[in-house]
């Protein structure tokens, strides 16, 4: 496998219909929203996706949600601490924190991509307070993703028929509430950067893979909150440099994508209601998917 020897960009543009693509806790779980009434999708929440994605594909990843996981360790340092040729650069004579790093990143595909931040108490009395402290910085960086236009909130009040607890009187939690995004297209962009590639392994294989999971970025992603076939990949676009820094900014190439609305729709509702283009850059590499 060869470390990623070009720098590479690239932008999402996905379609919602009827669904909650990311509830704000601190706000009942409505769907994000900014101050332009623009609906946001957090990159945490798009990295959770594409996580999952490389998880069906088989990568090994070290940062698993517990309805996902598929091996029998709890923690994030219980994943570590299972695996023999990271748990022995933790602590102890071995003890390294570049070969502890080397060893995360060429475990899970997880690390050498988004990077990972690990810090853990040690439990052995004779190494108290002499824990592990490393941080990984990956190469694949997400922004924030945000609707085209201002979003529509509906919210709607849901009971139950069944209390949670035997109660002659209804529980507290009979009622409560669900709030959907009635429509909307966001965009996202990310780039990939070639010298934080070389630090942590990450290959032009692992480029690929990311690719596809954005491609399929909500397979499998089935909830209440987004049933299926309310979140759709409308198009990614994938631009690749001829060089390590690239011939263009990511910030000039991310400008390169287009998402207008058709002059002759007022309210958009489909994603057809959208006109989705890309201006060509001298000499850049530019590739377009459709979502399955």
């Amino acid at each position: 496998m060869t470390i990623l020897d070009h720098k590479i960009d690239f932008a999402v543009v996905l379609s919602v219909t009827h669904a909650n693509p990311n509830g704000d806790p601190l706000n009942g779980n409505r769907p994000r929203q900014n101050y332009d009434g623009r609906g946001e999708i957090s990159d945490v929440c798009l990295k959770r996706k594409i996580r999952n994605r490389l998880q069906d594909m088989g990568a090994a990843i070290l940062v698993q949600s517990d309805d996902r996981r598929n091996d029998a360790y709890q923690s994030i340092k219980d994943r570590v601490d299972g695996n023999a040729d990271v748990k022995e650069f933790a602590s102890g004579k071995k003890a390294n924190s570049d070969l502890f790093a080397g060893a995360a990143c060429e475990t899970w595909l997880d690390v050498r991509s988004f990077g990972q931040v690990f810090a853990f108490s040690s439990k052995d009395k004779e190494e108290k307070g002499k824990g592990v402290s490393v941080g990984v910085r990956g190469p694949v960086s997400l922004h924030t993703a945000f609707s085209v236009d201002p979003i529509d909130i509906v919210s709607t009040q849901i009971t139950k028929s069944v209390n949670t607890e035997t109660s002659n009187k209804k529980g507290s939690d009979t009622m409560g509430m669900k709030h959907r995004v009635d429509f909307g297209v966001y965009t996202f962009f990310g780039s990939i950067n070639t010298q934080l590639a070389e630090k942590t392994g990450f290959t032009n294989e692992d480029a690929e893979k990311i690719k596809q999971a954005l491609i399929t970025l909500f397979e499998n992603d089935v909830s209440s909150a987004r049933p299926d076939g309310t979140m759709e990949i409308i198009k990614v676009v994938w631009w690749e440099h001829n060089s390590k820094l690239g011939q263009y900014s990511s910030a000039k190439v991310h400008r390169a994508l287009k998402v207008e609305k058709r002059e002759d729709v007022t309210e958009p509702k489909a994603a057809d209601h959208y006109v989705v283009s890309v201006d060509m850059l001298d000499g850049l590499s530019c590739h377009e998917y459709a979502g399955l």
